[in-house]
């Protein structure tokens, strides 16, 4: 004779289940996306990128991908030695032609980036500018009280995090409207779509929520025309965001990519959607964060970041 099971061992199993499934269903995009013949962008946007911030971390791997699938780029830094060097990699190794612009992104407002903007546009005009990856940002001071940090630090990542890359969209932009494609890759953070707060980075993880929502709100505005807005959103990697000494304590390896695994998967998600998380465990890390209770990433979060705090506080 069957014995019937207990309606509390059936709930929590049929609980299980579902949140299996939802699981399976999160992760199933990405096992389609990489099963089937990546999208030829060069082919579907245009012949040239314009990227910002190339010379490190993810702006470095995305320009030398992006060269390797066969764009042609314009690269916007501040440090014209860097740009020079990159330029000339990226030609040496893949055969394509590079615009270097000097661009000092916390000038935007300023004469001296209204003069930079001027010289943005003449590189880009009458050129077939496909993408644009507004990738530069900065993180630093770093983990710190606001009443700690220098305002004028503070005020300086908002001009590159949030005003730079609008004055960028906003110049490359017209010309994708014209010619009907395009693709913008707006570089976030998992520090506004993971969690509810991001204590001691506050006004970094401000200025990046400004760009998550400009990003759906253009992508619903432009899709129509042919253009495809993406907000890319990674959660750690191995760049210079956060001192080598927080990532070296602070952080697990697993869960930390590498730029060039990051922008490898990165790539494919370029036209897919107005939000990607293109790393599949850290895109399982969102699903998972999604189901802790706001108190407890609160908690979490200020516990950790005064750690990383104290780190710094050592360093200096």
């Amino acid at each position: 004779m069957a014995v019937e099971a207990p309606f509390w061992f059936t709930s929590l199993a049929g609980l299980g289940a579902v949140y299996l499934s939802v699981v399976f269903l999160r992760l199933l995009p990405y096992l389609v996306l990489y099963l089937r013949q990546p999208k030829d962008l060069r082919r579907c946007y245009g012949s040239w990128a314009v990227i910002t911030g190339p010379t490190t971390g993810l702006g470095r791997s995305m320009a030398m991908e992006l060269a390797r699938l066969g764009f042609n780029l314009v690269l916007l830094d501040l440090h014209p030695d860097n740009l020079r060097e990159v330029s000339d990699t990226i030609r040496e190794a893949h055969s394509v032609q590079t615009k270097t612009v000097v661009f000092d992104l916390s000038l935007v407002g300023t004469e001296k980036g209204d003069e930079a903007m001027r010289r943005l546009r003449e590189a880009v005009e009458g050129v077939d500018v496909g993408m644009l990856v507004n990738n530069a940002a900065v993180a630093k001071p770093g983990a710190l009280y606001f009443h700690e940090a220098d305002v004028e630090r503070l005020v300086t990542m908002i001009r590159v995090n949030a005003m730079a890359l609008t004055e960028v969209t906003a110049a490359v932009l017209p010309g994708m409207v014209k010619r009907g494609r395009g693709a913008i890759v707006n570089v976030g953070s998992g520090s506004t779509v993971a969690v509810p707060s991001f204590p001691l980075y506050t006004v970094y993880s401000s200025s990046k929520r400004y760009v998550e929502q400009l990003s759906s709100s253009l992508y619903v505005e432009y899709k129509s025309k042919g253009i495809d807005v993406q907000l890319q959103v990674p959660f750690y990697v191995h760049t210079n965001m956060l001192s080598s000494a927080v990532k070296e304590r602070m952080l697990l390896p697993a869960f930390v990519a590498t730029a060039d695994d990051y922008t490898r998967a990165a790539v494919r998600w370029i036209g897919h959607g107005p939000i990607a998380v293109p790393v599949a465990g850290q895109q399982l890390q969102w699903f998972l964060a999604a189901v802790v209770p706001e108190f407890a990433h609160n908690w979490y979060r200020l516990r950790k970041h005064l750690q990383h705090r104290a780190i710094l506080w050592n360093l200096n």
